[in-house]
């Protein structure tokens, strides 16, 4: 009984400088990757604990050999986009263009009666009212409603925005952390032609860019490092 408690003392110390190092998400913004390497850690510490056939240093080394790994390939996928998408995944449209894309359901395991529930959950009931809906890395749903459908705000009844015919849309990422995105740039309709000449306009190159994104009126926003 002593054992086990002096035990789980050094190993919940141990724990908690990992997770420091690592560093903290709250449990929706997990990823996949994120979920797999909390639930191993949990394990290892747990059997550590009430094995007491096996020395506790084996426990405190393969959390230092998996953490090791898990730090390695988050610093890995901060660095290369390559890596994050293999680690973390892409979004995913689950709804555009006023139809459901059901090859990402299917990919996402989603049936239409879930993505519903979940607009719902977002505020939105009836799916007329809906732009678009986008299954996030973390598994969290975005949606954006129509401009139509948008609650109307104190600065919108200041300038009479709501009786402007002008059309909210979704941004598309063009350019994030210094790389292209290939999809949104074809989504959006542009060419690379166009983002060069944007580029030279502002006298930047792409490595300098945090981000930036158009929208279908042709709205470009820049954040430059």
């Amino acid at each position: 009984m002593i054992k086990i408690a002096i035990r789980a003392v050094i190993m919940f110390f141990v724990l908690f400088i990992i997770v420091k190092i690592l560093g903290k998400k709250q449990i929706k913004n997990l990823t996949l990757y994120d979920y797999i390497l909390s639930i191993t850690l949990g394990s290892i510490t747990a059997d550590s604990i009430i094995s007491l056939d096996t020395p506790i240093y084996d426990g405190i080394l393969a959390l230092v050999i998996f953490s090791l790994i898990g730090y390695i390939t988050s610093l890995l996928s901060y660095q290369n986009h390559t890596v994050e998408k293999i680690m973390d995944g892409k979004p995913l449209a689950l709804y555009e263009n006023n139809n459901f894309n059901y090859e990402n359901l299917e990919t996402a395991k989603l049936s239409v009666a879930k993505l519903l529930e979940n607009c719902r959950l977002k505020g939105c009931f009836d799916i007329n009212e809906l732009e678009s809906a986008i299954l996030e890395p973390s598994g969290d749903i975005s949606i954006l409603l129509k401009e139509k459908a948008k609650p109307i705000t104190g600065k919108d009844l200041k300038n009479n925005i709501q009786k402007s015919n002008k059309k909210q849309s979704l941004n598309y990422v063009i350019v994030v952390d210094g790389a292209i995105n290939e999809e949104e740039l074809k989504k959006s309709k542009k060419s690379k032609s166009w983002l060069n000449n944007y580029l030279k306009s502002k006298k930047i190159t792409i490595e300098k860019i945090s981000l930036l994104n158009v929208n279908k009126n042709n709205k470009v926003t820049l954040y430059c490092k």
